[in-house]
């Protein structure tokens, strides 16, 4: 895993030492307040216990600031943890920071991606464009199978 040292919503800073021993999920998206957005992150948070009873820990990772986090958990009711990556180091070391195209224009932005680490950071698994409804189930049904 490459090294980083990012904020998280509640201000502390996340290295990956941070992700040893347990089960990670990075769910990479794209801007917080939006209904994709919102609707992955509330999601995850209805299946917060769920994971963590498998021993996983949920983040999710957007460009936005700690602020705008802050707010974004705040008014949707949201218990996961969002790390801030501004300049997309995390973001572009998974795969998330693509080329899209909308309505005839391209452009570079956050592509929704969901990576699963081992508790010794090794990738085992991802989801790549990722839609939104019914993700977090998806996940969750396979860290359930793989802990069998």
């Amino acid at each position: 895993m490459i090294p980083f040292s990012l904020k998280t919503d509640h201000g502390t800073v996340l290295t990956p030492d941070d992700l040893q021993g347990r089960y990670t999920i990075l769910y990479f998206y794209p801007r917080d307040n939006t209904p994709g957005c919102t609707l992955e992150g509330q999601e995850f948070s209805a299946l917060k216990e769920e994971f963590s009873r498998l021993e996983t820990d949920v983040y999710g990772v957007s460009a936005d600031s700690v602020e705008k986090h802050c707010s974004f958990i705040e008014k949707q009711g949201l218990t996961i943890p969002l790390i801030s990556d501004p300049e997309k180091e995390l973001i572009s070391a998974f795969g998330a920071w693509k080329k899209k195209n909308m309505f005839g224009r391209e452009y570079m932005g956050i592509v929704r991606t969901t990576v699963m680490l081992s508790p010794e950071n090794k990738e085992i698994k991802r989801w790549d464009r990722v839609k939104a409804r019914g993700h977090a189930e998806k996940v969750l049904a396979y860290l359930k199978e793989l802990s069998q």
